[in-house]
């Protein structure tokens, strides 16, 4: 097994590295993933006060640390692909955001290295933890990297997506379909190349985290009307169209039932 997640950890780092140069790009041109990444960042805005110390859990080429930045937060961003780190730090040092962030080569999986008790909040945007190999050792160590009331703001890939369903569905591409709904870390392409995850549901995530002494605080369906970012192409020659679906996301993603399904979900736990 521990063969098995080096390679998966590996093949990801892989892939991420490969795709780094054009990432950020591809997502800012992305408008399914600008509203998906504006209702992240204003829940983190929530849940923050100026001068709060701030752990980007896969913090990518660092498009969410400008905004972070902006209100008043001290950053350390992490992630697992040193590709994405050099666009990180190149986005700091040019945005002149040192020294209150910091941008540091490290997994999610190698937490432990960081000080214990250090942070205010953790936030994770768009699904690195969905890539963890171990979702219970890591809300541990996400948990005493944490002060006590500290929370975790993160934007998790869901198991549910109605779009993706009927999309498959109608092409009778069952084994495609079948994908989200593996248990273990399944293959997922990028580029030619691989990245390891699974996808979760909200139950079994929370439930991870509570085993690590947190509490659900919030939680909202991301994508659930609206079609998933891959699908790019239709919302841009439907824009009416999708326009009216986000707007149904707004208003009906955090409603009991519904707010389990979506693309993404986005929750909040408190450490208690």
């Amino acid at each position: 097994m521990a063969v098995a997640v080096d390679r998966a950890l590996l093949e990801t780092q892989y892939a991420f590295d490969g795709v780094a140069d054009s990432y950020d790009a591809a997502n800012t041109a992305n408008p399914l993933l600008r509203e998906m990444r504006r209702q992240a960042l204003a829940m983190l805005a929530a849940c923050v006060t100026r001068g709060s110390h701030v752990l980007d859990l896969g913090c990518g080429p660092g498009t969410d640390l400008e905004a972070i930045g902006r209100l008043g937060c001290t950053v350390t961003a992490i992630d697992w692909s040193p590709a994405m780190i050099e666009q990180a730090r190149q986005r700091v040092r040019a945005a002149r955001l040192e020294p209150a962030v910091e941008v540091r080569h490290l997994g999610i999986q190698q937490l432990d290295r960081l000080a214990p008790s250090a942070f205010d909040v953790a936030y994770s945007n768009f699904g690195p933890l969905n890539c963890v190999p171990d979702l219970r050792a890591t809300a541990t160590m996400i948990a005493d990297r944490l002060r006590p009331g500290g929370v975790l703001v993160a934007s998790v890939i869901g198991r549910v997506c109605p779009w993706e369903i009927g999309c498959y569905a109608l092409r009778g591409n069952w084994r495609r379909l079948r994908i989200r709904f593996a248990r273990d870390l399944v293959a997922v392409p990028l580029e030619g190349q691989t990245v390891w995850m699974r996808y979760e549901t909200p139950g079994r995530f929370a439930a991870a985290f509570t085993h690590a002494g947190f509490r659900r605080r919030s939680l909202r369906a991301l994508g659930l009307f609206a079609p998933p970012p891959y699908l790019q192409a239709f919302s841009e020659r439907h824009r009416t169209l999708v326009a009216g679906l986000q707007w149904l996301d707004a208003r009906l993603g955090a409603c009991p039932g519904l707010r389990a399904w979506g693309d993404h979900f986005l929750i909040v736990l408190e450490k208690t």
